[in-house]
């Protein structure tokens, strides 16, 4: 912008001066005018007469500042510098042009009556000198001593506000343009525009753009530019289309802005439409253009047509070089890059650190240690980002101590990047320590850690307090605005199960970008907080934030938690009407939802099927009893060469309705190898026992490489469950001595197995154990199973006592299991305390009611029978018929 604005001020200056600047210099070239010293100095003589010097070969001569000065010494003698400001002005252009900007001061002072153009000169020397608070100084003097600014004056002082960042001062400048009547000139609404996106305010810079109908093409190329840089790709594309519908038709400083945008959004067809735009322009040979169409389909994975481009290409430069090879990197071809790399030395072509780095990404051990000589030779290994490639190129192939090498040899060990390309490498190894330790190195060493080393620390920091430090640190520092630092900080929390400081650290970010939200979301998803999440996403909307895949696939995660198919498809239709198609998780999501034909209709829709897809629709159809579609869907899963994986398994052996199905299954299971995954070992053992067969389930239970909490309560539970009580408590303790913590579902079992054992004691002894040498506070299930244990052994008055001591509200359940154990034992009394209180909690069920009638028909007292069934009858209870297989 300030080289257009200098530019136009060079030509403002008026006709006359124009003809006397090519008089002038052709006469210092005619030597009968003016003779030359040996010095080659020239000499006027004293009959010089300016008039005479009108030519226009003048112009293309340039003066050094020796001739200026013998010029402006002629002028003064000749009284020429007071005559006319035309001269004046022309003396300003000269020292500027030999960028003696004090000499042009000093003139500018001297002129006697300085003129619009002066001004306008002066204002360009002190941009040119990055004097832009003189340059707003100047204004702000000529506009006070009654001058009026024309459109140059306000393009260099615009120049100086967006050089040096003022924007209130660019405000009040269009303001002053505006009343002037220069508001829709070109220059002064494309310096605007250039100010306002510079400052990060897009939107007052797309309200500049759209005061007024503008046919400049800078204005245009301006406000497409910064709506691509400012990640609204989707309005300037939109800008652009409206461009090449009217006035001003693009031009080669379009082009590049527009494919980078088609890049980034992955717009294939919009990209190759702008293509036949550049061919119909005939702006393709352009370097820059033709660079950008080759990053184009790079980005785009069409790599084949990128190096067609790149062949044709008769200049090519550094930028479209590292382009092409980026391509093979980002589409696996290694071999492809190095070979372009190499062609690139052979023919001494311009290397920059960007083609390094792009180079290093494609790099394998044999070939990384060539790479690296040459680094070392060619002097690149002191470029500080080049030296980040090869630490974390290094760490991606396990070489962690070549890495921190680097690190140590590195000259410029204060430099933070570095520090944080160490830190990312611990990281991702694992190397926890190392990299906490790293980290208050960095700090020790007076480095403030940037915003790529921050999430890099807290992608694995699972001790609270130590993130709640960084947490402090970040808030000092003022980086924790940074969304990127944000969503670390919130997923660090949630990570470690505070939620509630997670969502305040979320909602404290300024500018939340679709992954701060999309984290969120999947934050509260994964803590089971499925509600909260779909709100989330509502307000998401609300804001106009613009969300994809990463945000669909938990919030749809959040539907299927709650059971919410009204919910679930809504959300659908938001992303079918956006394009966007994401077939797993919406299968997913109708599948948990129980609607199994809206998902295989989605599932017969996608394009390419996935394992993902299938097993989905397989648990779908397996948890919802249809055992004959899970299977058919199972076994095209398996013709398609899909990999089975454990999941999958586990919910087809979960919905086995027999045994020789379950047999058949446990075969394709050692076909497959996946005998010794702990989720389909525990899966086979809950099958066996299910039906009974515990020697079967024992010999799964062996076959787990590492059982886990799951796979031992499965064990236990299949004793438990089929009368062996004391075979559980003796694997609950094998578990113990093994070192796995049992959980709140592994008491259940334990409990059962006491029940089924008539063991009250060992009941109320680990009971209490929950509590005292686990932490876990007994649920209504615990409490349910420890009165099924006092009834089954008689004891129904301790059992009451029991209830009724609980330190939680009894629910149905726990009185359910109450009359259940009074009927057992005709204990009337107890039976209708029990059978009331169940009535209250489920006043529409039967249970109570038909438990107390059978306590009464028990004991021949038919009457109170026919009292609860009026009763039923009264408040429109009624008794579900009975069942059975046979």
């Amino acid at each position: 912008m300030k080289a257009l604005s200098n530019h136009h001020i060079e030509l403002k200056i008026s006709v006359y001066s124009t003809k006397f600047l090519s008089s002038l210099v052709s006469a210092l070239q005619v030597p009968s005018i003016l003779p030359t010293k040996p010095q080659n100095q020239p000499n006027f003589s004293t009959t010089f007469d300016p008039y005479q010097l009108l030519n226009k070969s003048a112009k293309s001569r340039n003066y050094t500042l020796e001739e200026t000065k013998i010029l402006h010494t002629h002028f003064l003698k000749t009284n020429t510098f007071h005559s006319n400001p035309e001269f004046s002005n022309y003396l300003l252009l000269s020292y500027y042009k030999v960028s003696a900007f004090d000499h042009a001061l000093k003139v500018f002072d001297a002129i006697p009556h300085p003129d619009i153009n002066s001004w306008n000169l002066i204002i360009t020397c002190h941009n040119r000198n990055f004097r832009y608070a003189d340059s707003w100084g100047t204004f702000c003097r000529m506009h006070a001593l009654g001058f009026h600014p024309n459109e140059f004056t306000y393009g260099s002082a615009l120049s100086a506000c967006i050089a040096s960042n003022f924007v209130n001062r660019g405000k009040l400048l269009y303001s002053l343009s505006i009343k002037d009547g220069y508001s829709l000139d070109g220059y002064v609404r494309s310096g605007m525009i250039d100010l306002f996106l510079k400052s990060c305010n897009f939107n007052d810079a797309l309200r500049v753009f759209y005061d007024e109908s503008c046919g400049n093409v800078v204005c245009w190329n301006a406000i497409i530019s910064g709506a691509i840089k400012h990640n609204e790709d989707h309005l300037g594309l939109n800008i652009f289309q409206q461009m090449c519908r009217g006035l001003p038709s693009p031009n080669k400083f379009t082009f590049p802005s527009v494919f980078s945008a088609c890049a980034k959004s992955q717009k294939l067809d919009l990209g190759k439409g702008v293509h036949g735009l550049v061919i119909k322009y005939g702006d393709g040979g352009d370097v820059f253009v033709a660079t950008a169409i080759i990053d184009f389909y790079s980005k785009c994975g069409l790599v084949d047509e990128a190096l067609k481009k790149f062949s044709r290409i008769s200049i090519r430069n550094v930028v479209s070089w590292t382009a092409i090879i980026t391509g093979f990197v980002q589409k696996g071809e290694f071999q492809s890059a190095l070979e372009l790399f190499k062609e690139m030395i052979t023919l001494k072509e311009e290397i920059n650190n960007y083609t390094v780095t792009s180079v290093l990404s494609a790099c394998d051990n044999p070939v990384l240690f060539q790479i690296h000589c040459w680094i070392c030779k060619t002097g690149f290994y002191s470029d500080p980002t080049v030296k980040n490639s090869l630490i974390n190129l290094y760490s991606r192939t396990g070489s962690i101590e070549s890495s921190e090498q680097i690190f140590i040899d590195s000259k410029d060990l204060m430099n933070p990047s570095t520090w944080a390309a160490m830190i990312t490498c611990f990281s991702q190894n694992g190397r926890l320590e190392k990299t906490f330790g790293f980290f208050k190195r960095m700090l020790q060493e007076g480095l403030k850690p940037d915003k790529s080393c921050i999430p890099s620390v807290l992608s694995i920091t699972n001790r609270l307090q130590f993130g709640k430090q960084i947490h402090c640190y970040t808030v000092k520092t003022g980086i924790c605005n940074n969304p990127v630092v944000g969503c670390s900080l919130f997923t660090m929390y949630s990570k470690c199960d505070v939620l509630n400081e997670s969502y305040m650290v979320f909602r404290e970010i300024p500018e939340k970008d679709e992954v701060s939200w999309a984290s969120m979301i999947a934050g509260f998803t994964e803590h089971g907080f499925a509600y909260q999440a779909v709100e989330l996403f509502q307000e998401m909307l609300v804001d106009h934030v613009i969300s994809d895949e990463k945000t669909l696939t938990p919030v749809l995660a959040a539907c299927s938690s709650l059971q919410s198919l009204k919910s679930g498809k809504e959300i659908h239709g938001y992303f079918f009407r956006r394009l966007i198609s994401a077939g797993s998780p919406i299968v997913h999501m109708y599948s948990k939802c129980g609607d199994l034909k809206s998902a295989n209709l989605v599932y017969d829709m996608m394009p390419f099927k996935d394992p993902v897809s299938c097993s989905s629709l397989v648990s779908g159809y397996a948890q919802n009893g249809q055992i004959e579609e899970a299977f058919d869907i199972f076994h095209e899963l398996i013709v398609s060469g899909f990999e089975v994986d454990s999941f999958t398994i586990s919910s087809i052996l979960g919905a086995v309705n027999g045994l020789e199905i379950g047999v058949q299954l446990h075969g394709r299971i050692l076909k497959l190898g996946l005998k010794s995954e702990t989720s389909i070992g525990s899966s086979l053992v809950t099958m066996y026992s299910k039906f009974g067969n515990l020697e079967d389930c024992c010999k799964s239970f062996e076959q787990i490489k590492n059982p886990d909490v799951v796979a031992w309560t499965a064990m236990i539970n299949g004793y438990a469950q089929n009368g062996n009580g004391l075979a559980a408590l003796k694997v609950y303790d094998l578990m113990v001595k093994s070192g796995i913590e049992p959980d709140s579902v592994t008491f259940v079992g334990v409990l059962t197995a006491c029940s089924h054992g008539g063991l009250v004691n060992e009941g109320y002894r680990y009971l209490d154990s929950m509590v005292k040498d686990y932490g876990i506070e007994p649920g209504l299930r615990h409490y349910a199973c420890m009165v099924d244990i006092l009834g089954r052994d008689g004891r129904l008055k301790e059992a009451e006592r029991f209830v009724k001591g609980m330190p939680i509200e009894a629910d149905g359940l726990v009185w359910g299991t109450l009359l259940a154990a009074c009927k057992v034992h005709g204990d009337v009394e107890i039976g209708r305390i029990a059978a009331r209180k169940f009535i209250e909690l489920a006043p529409m069920s039967d249970g109570g009611y038909v438990g107390l009638s059978n306590i009464w028909a028990g004991l021949g007292e038919w009457e109170e029978v026919l009292k609860i069934r009026n009763e039923m009858k009264g408040t429109g209870v009624k008794k579900q018929p009975g069942w059975s297989y046979v």
